[in-house]
């Protein structure tokens, strides 16, 4: 059977087949994302790696993905959305197999940067077919609301999935998982994907692509490696002013370009700016949160992975449980009250993981568990909403995949600062001085939490909102 030409009539049975077909290798992604933080204390032991190393086993994947996103959508309208979607996933099977082979800290980062350019081309390309795919706004929303639930099913099963499979088999198992799956989706992309491209292409915009990667990389690079160079060092310190000198090239730079990569004119509207520090925010507390907990919950507490993986499970039903809910909220009340609730639940954990210590009962920690799902459920869906909300359509795909890539953005530099702060503060051998240590990193996420709150109230204000009604008319017009 080929595939359909993309002008081509679709039953609502192929449509529902390619949703499921898109919705099949993100959950793949969300899985391994997550995943890969339960194995980080087996990895460690078995590759000799550092705390560091360990970190950009993690950073090193939401670098690139973050980097790449922007080029690997515009890419896609520009040569075909289904070759690259499924180039994307032969690049990402081939990664995930390079990192079941590794055999020192060097190679895994190495394939999980791999792994990261072919998953750069998954996430935006599937929204376009999506979106190509169901032309009724009815049936649209419809799609995009099942597509949200199970990347966001994903990052929450993550964890429970990788700590079985550590525990059974072995970390490198949660790569091989992969490799099924990707030629399954490889296959039934041909099948029944039909090829589509943009109408009308945005050109490219290699100075502002590489200027976004000189900062994220530099700025993560200096966290990281901050403690054990010494933050006054010579190369910390370059570090961090490459990044702010990239950053201020990037903004001059891209203001003067007709199609730039990133639109300086969005972030006049104070919505769409308070969607992506939001992303940001939640998504550090998020990484940071699982990084600290998976170290906690296996070096300190003694726990299998999966034992560590079942840990978290409440915190995956409530994040399943509160992420429609939050759909709902904002459909029916708008994006303050699930951003509020947000960031309450954020900072009510934080506050409550500033008691642990070496033998915290295991129901205070499930509480403590629950309350961070609750508020990473509620996240989401404000963020998208406030991100895209009053924007023309021809600009609402830009300004939601900028909001997909502060989440990344924010992946990094939770995996890069609040262990950063826990290690700093380490006092003796991860075993003793881990749950000590990591209070100055609660402190933080409850800090997110705050700002979260506060966020929710600025960006849904009568100013605010005229503002975003400002730039909406200024784009329409451009």
């Amino acid at each position: 059977m080929s595939a359909p030409s993309a002008g081509e009539g679709l039953t609502r049975r192929r449509r529902l087949g390619i949703l499921a077909i898109c919705c099949l290798s993100l959950f793949i992604v969300g899985v391994d994302t997550t995943a890969v933080n339960l194995a980080l204390p087996s990895i460690g032991r078995d590759l000799g790696a550092t705390s560091s190393q360990l970190q950009w086993v993690i950073d090193a994947y939401t670098l690139v993905l973050a980097s790449l996103l922007m080029l690997s959508g515009s890419t896609a309208d520009r040569l075909g959305r289904r070759k690259v979607f499924q180039v994307g996933l032969l690049i990402f099977g081939v990664g995930s197999l390079l990192c079941s082979l590794a055999q020192d800290p060097a190679v895994l980062i190495g394939s999980r940067m791999l792994q990261a350019v072919g998953g750069s081309m998954l996430n935006p390309v599937a929204m376009s077919i999506i979106t190509n795919t169901f032309r009724d706004p009815r049936e649209r929303a419809q799609a995009i609301g099942m597509w949200g639930g199970v990347v966001g099913l994903s990052m929450a099963l993550g964890p429970v999935i990788g700590g079985a499979l550590v525990d059974a088999v072995g970390w490198r198992a949660i790569f091989w998982l992969n490799l099924p799956v990707v030629v399954a989706a490889i296959a039934l992309t041909t099948l029944f994907v039909p090829e589509s491209r943009a109408d009308r292409v945005r050109r490219l915009d290699p100075v502002g692509q590489l200027l976004v990667i000189v900062a994220l990389a530099t700025v993560t690079y200096a966290i990281i490696e901050g403690r054990a160079l010494g933050w006054t060092s010579v190369t910390v310190l370059g570090c961090f002013a490459v990044a702010s000198v990239a950053g201020a090239v990037l903004a001059s730079y891209e203001m003067r370009r007709k199609e730039p990569l990133l639109d300086p004119r969005f972030f006049r509207s104070v919505p769409f700016s308070g969607a992506v520090l939001s992303a940001v925010i939640g998504m550090c507390a998020f990484a940071g949160f699982l990084f600290l907990n998976t170290l906690y919950l296996q070096d300190v507490r003694g726990m299998s992975p999966l034992q560590a993986g079942l840990m978290t499970l409440p915190m995956a039903v409530a994040m399943a449980i509160f992420s429609p809910v939050s759909g709902q909220l904002v459909g029916s009340r708008g994006p303050r009250v699930p951003m509020a609730l947000a960031g309450a639940g954020v900072g009510a954990s934080g506050l409550l993981l500033l008691r642990t210590n070496d033998g915290t009962s295991l129901w205070f920690l499930g509480v403590a568990y629950v309350l961070f799902g609750i508020g990473i459920g509620f996240i989401n869906a404000p963020i998208t909403n406030a991100a895209v909300s009053g924007m023309p359509r021809s600009q609402a795909g830009v300004a939601a995949g900028i909001a997909s890539t502060s989440r990344q953005v924010g992946t990094s530099l939770g995996v890069a600062v609040l262990p950063a702060i826990a290690l700093g503060s380490l006092q003796g051998d991860l075993a003793s001085g881990l749950a000590e240590a990591s209070h100055g990193a609660w402190v933080v996420v409850v800090a997110c939490g705050v700002a979260l709150v506060a966020i929710a109230f600025a960006v849904t204000s009568a100013p605010a909102l005229r503002t975003r009604d400002r730039v909406a008319a200024e784009l329409g017009a451009a």
